[in-house]
């Protein structure tokens, strides 16, 4: 995959750029994989906004994945790399020899023609899953479960791998992304390699717009409000604020919200500072 760079011929095309797509091999998705998908406007279950600069965007379908990978013991077929535009990461269209479709993320190296498959004792080669247990040392992986049948929860964006460290009892010390070395069952599933599209991050969308076609409507800033609106308004002429970030109702922003002492015992080293 590589970034395809534009021509300057407007203020919108000077800086954007965007995926050359070379690596999707059909236009269409397999139609009895995909769904309904409903857009929430940034609206809960009352019709009150909760989610801020949520909005319009582009319309989608949804590709189903199989995030568990239980179909062992049966090979499959690679028979096409595709775009989703539910995620960064791109998708692979798998028959298995029994007749069955399924998609699942495309890591590195899987090409169109390439058999995986899931299950004790297979491979360790791109798009193969096992068990983390059956897995070795030093391997870079992704899709990883939290908990045994539960489904791939961690390690789903395009370009990222995790990587088994060390194994000790019943767990697994798995080394994130973001550096945080955590503890996970070694019955989990986990599929090897890493996730395809790795240059995604180097993208720039070039202009307000390209948000918008994705459903993301502008920010404003806090400095830009008047005080009746955010903590930070107001002032003659242009001001910095004077005070540390916070939302409209002023809490601090940067502060750690996380609230799940139950799984603080899963948690080795903390992600990087």
């Amino acid at each position: 995959m590589g970034i395809r760079k534009y021509k300057p011929t407007s203020a919108g095309r000077r800086f954007q750029s965007a995926s050359d797509y070379k690596d999707v091999t059909a236009k269409k998705p397999y139609e009895p994989l995909t769904t309904e998908l409903r857009k929430t406007g940034g609206r809960n279950s009352d019709g009150r906004v909760t989610a801020w600069h949520r909005g319009g965007g582009n319309k989608r379908q949804y590709r189903i994945i199989d995030f568990k990978r239980d179909k062992k013991d049966i090979p499959a077929v690679v028979k096409s790399i595709e775009y989703d535009p539910n995620r960064s990461a791109r998708i692979a269209l798998l028959k298995y020899n029994d007749g069955e479709h399924r998609y699942i993320i495309a890591p590195m190296k899987l090409n169109v023609g390439d058999t995986v498959i899931s299950g004790s004792g297979s491979e360790i080669k791109p798009g193969n899953a096992l068990e983390i247990g059956d897995i070795p040392l030093g391997t870079m992986i992704h899709n990883i479960e939290l908990t045994p049948g539960g489904g791939a929860k961690l390690v789903r964006s395009a370009g990222s791998s995790s990587q088994i460290v060390a194994k000790e009892g019943g767990y697994a010390h798995i080394k994130m992304p973001s550096g945080e070395v955590r503890l996970v069952s070694v019955k989990c599933m986990a599929t090897i390699g890493q996730i395809s599209n790795i240059e995604h991050e180097n993208i720039s969308l070039g202009k307000a717009g390209k948000n918008r076609y994705r459903g993301k409507r502008p920010h404003v800033r806090g400095v830009a409000m008047n005080p009746v609106d955010h903590p930070l308004g107001g002032g003659e002429g242009k001001s910095s604020g004077g005070r540390p970030a916070c939302t409209p109702w002023g809490k601090p922003e940067g502060i750690k919200t996380r609230k799940n002492p139950k799984t603080d015992q899963y948690i080795i080293r903390r992600r990087r500072k």
